[in-house]
């Protein structure tokens, strides 16, 4: 197949008018010429040069002439190529093509290039230029040596790893006791507190005391770190800080004496686990049982991952339990099922040297009971799991104690405290609860024995308002809020408290238990 270029017309044409305009003149030498013939003559070779020049700029430019490979315009190269029939790939198949065979012309390739970055920016009218910031340093921020950026001679230069690692407080025993680091919730603004009343007064159920003690929990500024060792259970971390309050009036865990563990004011940090612990302060102040210790959430930077975490405060009015059992008073389930029938100090009553009875009251026991039953922390009265079929998660089943259910009696009872200066009331602590077990699978035996329970307690459970006070109680707590993911989240655990109430509500009709007005100082 021959391809017609573009110079070739052109030259075609020109020689074609040449022999069209010999031809006329030959005509004009034999034959007179007329006025006609010369129009027509003159019509004709102005015809024929209009048509060289139009078909020079219709037909398609020569795309293969060697003497324009690229035709560049701005920023976009097109590549001409000397073979009509050559592959831009240069793949095998384009170059094994048959020349003399029939193909469809091919289309230009279009290569766009990048344009390397200006090293000065361009300067715009109208446009503000940008304050350079500095770096400030915070005084109560650690600097981080050199030996990040540059290495000492002789010396290898560390990673961020090796060097977070060295100054990284885990493991816990190798815990600050001078810290100077700022471990507020906000590093901004040092008014910010997450505990939030926006109203005039906090909800009835909370005391002064209790918001005071919340405040400290959440917002105090922290002046050391310690571990603190007893016997039967994982180290506890305190943290210590300084209070402003004048001694002359010290508040219901403003206690001030001799306490070798916590100088100051101090609060207990848990594991972000035991957040539920947050959940079973706020319902023992609903409830109007006011026997657990106020407990609020808070994030600490450097451990736990900032996560945030339960910490209650300390109480060192607690009376010892550096025992296996860490109970202030020793009991076993049988010696605890006598001490019920005995009603031990009841209406003021001295019980007698042979009816086993403890320091603690009566009443005790049912508001224990209750509020076990609701977030169903099985640790106090059911060490084994015996009431109800354990998890592989659960302590007695990791410790191998849900084997031993046959001698119940002789199990004994763990956490049962009290104060030192009041032996008669309990101090709920440890009050880790699960939201995750069914109706189906609740623990009874923590009932088992209960004739007796507060009315002020089963009265706000079936009021039909535990739900909005719950949700104006925890709101109080931003972090719990947020960490629990807001009100929807907040909902779900008082869905399985609602729940729960009703179950209980139906024990306590069925087993007629009796609902009777129990003073708090009892």
């Amino acid at each position: 197949m021959y391809i017609i270029r573009s110079g070739e017309v052109q030259n075609v044409l020109i020689r074609w008018s040449c022999s069209c305009f010999l031809i006329l003149s030959k005509c004009i030498r034999r034959y007179p010429p007329s006025k006609r013939n010369w129009i027509i003559a003159g019509v004709c070779c102005i015809y024929l040069f209009y048509v060289v020049s139009q078909a020079a700029h219709v037909l398609p430019q020569d795309r293969f002439s060697d003497r324009h490979k690229f035709k560049r315009t701005r920023g976009i190269f097109t590549p001409k190529f000397n073979n009509a029939f050559q592959d831009t790939t240069g793949s095998p198949m384009a170059q094994n093509a048959d020349v003399s065979s029939t193909a469809s012309p091919k289309y230009n390739v279009v290569y766009i290039t990048l344009k390397s970055k200006r090293r000065k920016p361009a300067i715009i009218r109208g446009t503000v230029r940008p304050k350079l910031r500095k770096k400030t340093v915070s005084k109560n921020k650690r600097i981080r040596p050199n030996t990040l950026n540059e290495a000492d001679n002789g010396s290898e230069r560390k990673t961020r790893q090796e060097y977070e690692s060295e100054i990284s407080p885990r493991p816990l025993r190798n815990v600050y006791h001078s810290l100077n680091v700022n471990t507020h919730n906000s590093d901004t603004d040092s008014h910010y507190s997450s505990i939030r009343i926006y109203s005039e007064r906090a909800p009835p159920w909370f005391s002064k005391d209790d918001i005071e003690a919340l405040r400290f929990l959440a917002d105090c500024k922290i002046t050391g770190i310690k571990e603190v060792s007893f016997t039967g259970r994982r180290n506890l971390l305190l943290f210590e800080s300084q209070t402003d309050a004048p001694l002359n009036s010290p508040g219901k865990y403003d206690h001030v004496g001799d306490d070798s563990v916590c100088q100051g004011r101090c609060g207990l940090i848990k594991r972000p686990l035991d957040m539920s612990e947050v959940f079973a302060f706020h319902l023992d102040r609903i409830l109007g049982l006011n026997r657990s210790v106020p407990a609020a959430s808070r994030k600490f930077s450097f451990f736990h991952d900032s996560q945030p975490s339960p910490v209650v405060l300390w109480d060192p009015s607690l009376s010892p339990a550096d025992n296996e059992v860490q109970s202030s008073v020793r009991m076993t389930w049988g010696s605890y099922q006598r001490s019920l029938k005995h009603k031990c100090w009841h209406r003021g009553v001295v019980p007698k040297a042979e009816s086993g009875c403890s320091s603690i009251h009566h009443y005790e026991w049912s508001r224990l009971a209750l509020f076990d039953f609701l977030l169903q922390v099985y640790n106090r009265l059911d060490r084994n799991c015996c009431g109800f079929r354990p998890r592989k998660e659960d302590t007695c089943v990791e410790l191998g104690l849900h084997r031993d259910c046959a001698d119940q009696d002789s199990i004994e009872l763990v956490h049962i405290v009290h104060r030192k200066h009041d032996p008669r009331r309990l101090v709920l602590i440890d009050n880790k609860g699960y939201f995750d077990r069914d109706e189906d699978n609740l623990d009874f035996k923590l009932l088992e024995g209960i004739k007796e329970l507060p009315e002020e307690a089963v009265s706000v459970l079936s009021s039909q308002r535990l739900r909005e006070k719950l949700l104006q109680s925890l709101f109080l707590d931003q972090l719990y809020w947020e960490s629990q993911g807001g009100r929807q989240g907040i909902e779900k655990l008082i869905d399985v408290i609602e729940r729960r109430a009703k179950v209980l509500l139906t024990y306590i009709n069925a087993h007629g238990i009796r609902v009777i007005p129990m003073d708090r100082s009892t």
